[in-house]
């Protein structure tokens, strides 16, 4: 099946090639250096969604696929990597395609839950040579992201969290709750000469060790 043309796309990546062929400070650019302006777009990007405003979530989108143009312009320039955009955007379909057989394959999957079993399945036969169910998970998320991914992980696994939840854990009636709780926790830390992020990542560090050592210990027993 042909996919519609997209003739603003490819305008798009010919002006980033402009750009880079006469742009003396976007010449100076690099895949790291960007790093910093792909944080922020994302999150200016998340601020969009969550006002729910559709012309800045256009503009912020926008803003985000600027971003992997000029990554795949400079790789398309890169000797020891040369990719293009239309490989990225080659590798993201046939990834799509993979993860869902119950769409493109002869698996099906009628509920969330079967679509899930499906998904995981066709990205564990990916991921075969992972040998922990912590692998892949980006360290420089924000502490609290990460310390969701991590229980997830864990809980999907299988694997007890040490110190984690199951110990008296508190409960909340909803997330403004929550929130408030979080926020106390901030301000105390703050008050206290704590750093709450920096706290909560080393707690982190500890928990993803413990995990790890129980998947190393189940492996041998």
């Amino acid at each position: 099946m042909t996919g519609p043309a997209l003739p603003n796309m490819d305008a798009l990546a010919a002006s980033m090639r402009t750009v880079l062929d006469n742009c003396v400070w976007s010449q100076t650019m690099t895949h790291a250096s960007l790093v910093t302006y792909l944080i922020e777009e994302s999150y200016e990007l998340i601020d969009a969604v969550e006002a729910d405003d559709r012309d800045v979530m256009l503009e912020e989108l926008g803003d985000v696929l600027l971003q992997v143009v000029f990554h795949a312009e400079i790789a398309r320039r890169t000797p020891a990597e040369r990719f293009s955009l239309d490989d990225i955007a080659r590798a993201a379909n046939e990834k799509m395609i993979r993860r869902h057989p119950h769409v493109f394959g002869e698996e099906t999957a009628l509920t969330v839950e079967e679509v899930w079993r499906v998904w995981s399945a066709a990205k564990a036969a990916e991921k075969s040579t992972r040998t922990s169910a912590l692998d892949g998970i980006p360290q420089s998320m924000p502490a609290l992201a990460l310390a969701e991914k991590v229980l997830t992980r864990a809980e999907r696994a299988g694997l007890a969290a040490p110190g984690g939840p199951g110990r008296g854990e508190p409960s909340f009636s909803n997330e403004a709750e929550l929130g408030r709780l979080l926020l106390d926790i901030s301000a105390a830390a703050r008050s206290q000469g704590l750093d709450a992020e920096r706290a909560l990542r080393s707690a982190l560090r500890e928990l993803q060790d413990g995990i790890r050592q129980q998947e190393a210990g189940s492996s041998t027993a």
